[in-house]
């Protein structure tokens, strides 16, 4: 019974010597992760400076643009739909918000069609 007990403390005492010299398997791996880490790092870090710059250019060109942009003509197709929703009885508002348009633009519609003298 002592020569099981003392051999399986020799073992024992070999395979923690074996165990310090031994490379650990996961080492290699870690270590890779660790570059890859590293690695991801650098380029979101060089992805978000050139972000950065791409924005303060577009707010540079963008307050050198023109603040009042010029009004488009409203289609003609447009105008006779908008008449047609006055004749139906609509109101301004519901017309506004079935046309997309403004109410005064609405407004404006309806006055140059009264103006041509279409009733």
């Amino acid at each position: 019974m002592e020569y099981v007990v003392a051999s399986l403390f020799a073992i024992a005492i070999i395979l923690l010597l074996v165990s310090f010299f031994l490379r650990d398997t996961n080492q290699d791996i870690r270590e890779e992760l660790d570059q890859l880490t590293i690695q991801q790092v650098q380029e979101l870090y060089q992805i978000k400076k050139k972000l950065r710059v791409l924005e303060e250019e577009l707010l540079i060109t963008n307050d050198s643009l023109p603040r009042d942009y010029p009004k488009n003509d409203i289609h003609e197709i447009i105008k006779n739909q908008v008449w047609s929703l006055v004749q139906q009885g609509k109101s301004v508002d519901q017309i506004a918000l079935q046309s997309s348009l403004t109410v005064e633009e609405v407004d404006s519609i309806i006055q140059e069609f009264s103006k041509r003298g279409i009733v």
